[in-house]
């Protein structure tokens, strides 16, 4: 997040994307799929652009046709990262929206999700995200969590993972280079009672499983593997 990778590709935001709909939960704006009876629920914490990207979107509402509640809430508060705004560059935009305070946010959101009858809750964050799913993590406030092209995600948070984690990776990143989730993929290896799975994905850059352009076939083809990945491990550990 510190250099521009984390900034390249904007998406055009939409409201109206996705086939499910908006509602207030746990007093965040919130981008809800899939059956509000499903006992099993999944977390999505979007990278610096926020919950109304169209393809966050539309991996909420993959994961939801595979029997999942999912929630993607606002935690930027109407306030994603937008890269015109010159009067609020990237640093002054986190000193606003500190991971720390969004997963303070997350909280009440899966509070909110176990008083409806949701037995299991998974969490899957991008970029920025990321940071918000280890948290919860740590806390063992999820069964399960999914890291894609994390940031702000340290060696020390890996240690104190305590629910399977699934972190998938991209070759080029500056901001989590092979290199760190390598060292991630050691100390997960070193802890046998939680179950992992590390994958870095050749040729593709940071950001690139939420901001692939629908055009670019390889680009697509890479971004629902991670897709699939991310599902697979769902259905795996969140039942």
């Amino acid at each position: 997040m510190s250099g521009p990778q984390c900034c390249e590709n904007p998406p055009t935001l939409s409201s109206s994307s996705g086939v499910g709909s908006i509602i207030e939960f746990a007093g965040l704006k919130t981008y809800v799929s899939g059956s509000s009876d499903s006992k099993l629920a999944i977390l999505l914490a979007a990278d610096i652009f926020g919950y109304e990207a169209p393809n966050l979107r539309k991996i909420a509402d993959k994961i939801a046709a595979a029997g999942f509640y999912v929630v993607v809430p606002d935690f930027f508060y109407g306030d994603p990262f937008d890269p015109a705004n010159e009067d609020k560059p990237l640093l002054v935009w986190k000193s606003l929206h500190e991971p720390a305070k969004a997963f303070e946010d997350a909280k009440p959101v899966i509070e909110a999700l176990k008083s409806k009858g949701v037995s299991a809750i998974g969490a899957a964050g991008f970029c920025y995200g990321a940071k918000v799913v280890v948290e919860l993590n740590k806390s063992g406030l999820i069964e399960a969590g999914v890291l894609l092209h994390p940031s702000f995600v340290t060696v020390d948070d890996i240690k104190e993972v305590k629910a399977p984690l699934a972190i998938l990776g991209a070759e080029i990143d500056k901001l989590s280079p092979p290199e760190l989730v390598k060292k991630f993929e050691e100390i997960l290896s070193s802890k046998p009672e939680v179950s992992s799975f590390v994958k870095i994905f050749p040729g593709v850059a940071h950001g690139w499983s939420v901001r692939y352009k629908l055009d670019d076939e390889n680009a697509v083809k890479s971004a629902e593997e991670s897709h699939q990945d991310m599902l697979d491990w769902f259905v795996k550990y969140v039942k």
